[in-house]
């Protein structure tokens, strides 16, 4: 039986994920300085504009406007030609204190919201990710890269790749579709861009082995893509969800990640999905693992575990016992290390402080069990 799994990426220079890198860019500011900082934070951007809001309560202080400024830079917004960049653009906060009725009625070892949240994982790569996902993820990886190290110094910081995989049997066959989507300088042309793409980031990915004579190749569907960025879009923290996670391989629990400290178990608890999810696959046990767990807002432990795999039945009993608590300790989240995770997806990073993506064998089970 033939199917079909999709992903998409985006790069940091896309409106909503410099969003993203900003909102956690803030968060790793005020836990570096304070590790129990409960935060929320919200970014929206537009033309010459980046607004802030939320709701913290912390004991440090973030100088959020050089914060803003410098990540836009950092991301590569330099230059007035974009019509938006760190040296001048806007910054207004409106940040919050934490309502009155969740600091004081939730202890920081409960869940910090009600969500549902899923983990995943597949042995089809050796990172236990859906193919379509990787190679999403390595083609906005690559244009960044030779962006920022001049070797296409043509391109802009905002662009897009979408992948689909086709599937028989549930094994991945070969790349149907790819669509590249690249922010360029006005002097290249349509010829010379699709050329670059094509040998310097297609030709080159560790998956091009999945690309044939039939795959449907397009980039830059209606020709130039000058004006992008904040110039062109509205960003908005939260709108790459399937980016960030797994693509069509997987449904998502519908949450943000960026800009929540661990109590907001929508991330923390998300991130313990993929890492159960992942020792589960590498463990043997199963091909492909999903892992469902619903909370509500304070409670110490999932209101519901669901695991959706081969011979895993007996692990859920075990995950009902896994408090809040023990997930930000398991995976040590009280660290600032979370603006690193807003590029290029949440999942899949061979990064030692992301202690969700370790292989660890199934011995966590047993902790706050």
């Amino acid at each position: 039986m033939k199917t079909i799994k999709s992903a998409e990426s985006v790069c940091l220079g896309h409106p909503d994920k410099i969003a993203d890198i900003i909102a956690d860019a803030i968060l790793d500011d005020l836990i570096a300085k304070d590790p129990y900082t409960r935060a929320s934070i919200e970014v929206l951007i537009t033309m010459g504009l980046v607004h802030v809001a939320g709701e913290i309560s912390t004991d440090a202080y973030a100088d959020i406007p050089t914060i803003v400024r410098n990540t836009l830079i950092e991301i590569g917004y330099t230059k007035p030609e974009y019509g938006f960049d760190g040296y001048t653009a806007g910054v207004i906060t409106t940040i919050n204190d934490q309502s009155p009725e969740i600091a004081l009625g939730l202890p920081s070892d409960r869940a910090g919201d009600s969500c549902i949240v899923v983990g995943y994982a597949t042995n089809e790569t050796e990172n236990y990710m859906p193919l379509a996902s990787n190679i999403a993820n390595e083609i906005t990886q690559r244009l960044t890269t030779l962006r920022k190290d001049g070797t296409l110094n043509f391109l802009r910081p905002d662009g897009k790749a979408i992948v689909s995989v086709e599937y028989e049997n549930d094994k991945p066959v070969r790349v149907r579709n790819i669509a590249v989507m690249v922010q360029h300088e006005p002097y290249i042309t349509e010829r010379e861009l699709k050329e670059a793409v094509m040998e310097e980031v297609l030709k080159k990915l560790k998956y091009s082995h999945y690309i044939d004579e039939n795959t449907n190749i397009v980039i830059n569907p209606i020709g130039r893509f000058i004006i992008g960025g904040p110039m062109a879009d509205t960003g908005l923290t939260g709108r790459k969800i399937s980016a960030d996670a797994y693509g069509t391989a997987c449904p998502n629990g519908g949450s943000a990640f960026s800009g929540k400290d661990p109590t907001k178990v929508d991330r923390s608890a998300s991130y313990f999905a993929r890492f159960v999810a992942k020792n589960i696959v590498a463990s043997g046990f199963a091909e492909r693992c999903k892992v469902e767990m619903v909370y509500a807002i304070g409670s110490e432990y999932p209101l519901l575990v669901n695991l959706e795999c081969e011979n895993c039945e007996k692990f859920e009993k075990v995950l009902y016992k896994i408090s809040v608590s023990d997930i930000i300790d398991i995976l040590d989240l009280r660290k600032p290390i979370y603006k690193e995770t807003a590029v290029e997806g949440h999942f899949g990073k061979d990064k030692e402080e992301f202690k969700w993506e370790s292989l660890t064998g199934l011995d966590f089970i047993t902790k706050g069990g």
